[in-house]
């Protein structure tokens, strides 16, 4: 398994908190809505020291949507980096174009676009740059290193943080429309011995 591998099939939000004062009190939600990386360039928690490196993005910027602000649909999980470079720019939605049969990530970290709207994306996120390549060619070659030689930290690369958040345990302010996907959520996937060890 590579460690870039984008979604095979848009992503369709799982949860639907609502009421919430202010996008911050949406990260738990957002992090396992997005499976713990950022929805832009796939940099993953567990690579990083979390603290202060993901944060709370607005697809729609609030500039142009101030509406939108707290509106959980128009919330992603991001990297710095990704929000920082996006800025308030409009791109095309990431849980739509960047998909498998949209992007592909060579050995060399180069990441290729295979559509118009993949490529309008990547370069304006800079997901070209030189940095992003370096970056993505180093942690290829940390992974296939660790799977062939430590299993062990292989999986630790691979897998998820250890902790999940208990969305059973939290009440948005004006409930959730998506009440069904507190069950899908990664807590309690594992709590039902059904979470992969790497993903």
């Amino acid at each position: 398994m590579l460690p870039f591998n984008y979604p095979v099939e848009p992503h369709q939000r799982r949860h639907g908190p609502q009421g919430y004062g202010s996008p911050e009190s949406y990260r738990l939600w957002l992090r396992d809505e997005f499976a713990f990386r950022c929805v832009y360039c796939l940099d993953r928690e567990l690579w990083q020291n979390s603290v202060g490196k993901f944060t709370v993005e607005h697809f729609l910027p609030v500039a142009s949507h101030p509406q939108r602000l707290t509106d959980y649909d128009n919330l992603v999980y991001a990297c710095v980096s990704s929000n920082l470079t996006k800025g308030q720019a409009q791109v095309p939605d990431p849980c739509g174009t960047l998909l498998a049969k949209h992007v592909v990530i060579h050995d060399d970290g180069r990441m290729e676009a295979r559509t118009k709207e993949a490529s309008k994306l990547i370069d304006k996120l800079l997901l070209n740059s030189e940095d992003c390549r370096t970056f993505r060619r180093r942690w290829i070659s940390i992974i296939r290193l660790a799977q062939q030689h430590s299993p062990e930290l292989y999986r630790e690369l691979m897998g998820y943080p250890v902790d999940l958040p208990d969305l059973s345990s939290l009440r948005p302010p004006a409930g959730n429309s998506r009440p069904e996907g507190i069950a899908q959520s990664h807590a309690a996937r594992r709590e039902r011995g059904e979470l992969p060890d790497i993903y």
